[in-house]
């Protein structure tokens, strides 16, 4: 499936969600240090629920050791100035889908590393800043999925 990789996340709820998301849709979700919480915040067990054990989710002390666990592989780098929609990008098992945090997005230095195969954004009215980082990773794990056909699903 799909590997989400959230760097150096802020808001407990959100990687909570993105935990849910994974036990639900067999994702794997890689988290950047240093996080914004740790894994003992209420907010976080009240997102994922009782879901934590039913996902897989790896700590990486940065980014370098992240890209050694993941690569090879396509990197889309999710960004308000991501130039291709999210639906417009061709997904494969075991692609990486890369959000920053919540109160800046990727850093450029991250969207323009040599590991990103593409900056991607979805779509938004011109007056909005940005999306929830649990609802722009929903968005994109389910537009990927739909395009292998849900496989595993019932």
């Amino acid at each position: 499936m799909f590997r989400i990789l959230f760097y150096r996340p802020e808001i407990p709820g959100n990687t909570g969600n993105a935990i849910r998301l994974c036990a639900n849709t067999g994702c794997e979700l890689h988290l950047v240090e240093p996080l914004g919480f740790n894994f003992d915040s209420a907010h976080l067990r009240r997102a994922g629920l009782d879901y934590h054990d039913l996902a897989s989710v790896v700590i990486h002390p940065d980014l370098a050791h992240a890209w050694q666990r993941l690569l090879p592989a396509n990197v889309y780098a999710f960004s308000t100035q991501g130039y291709r929609l999210h639906s417009d990008i061709h997904y494969a098992n075991g692609d990486v889908l890369l959000f920053g945090p919540e109160s800046v997005g990727l850093p450029h230095e991250v969207q323009h590393a040599p590991e990103v195969t593409e900056r991607v954004g979805l779509p938004m009215l011109p007056t909005s800043r940005s999306l929830n980082l649990s609802n722009s990773t929903a968005i994109t794990v389910y537009e990927a999925w739909r395009q292998l056909g849900y496989a595993g699903s019932h």
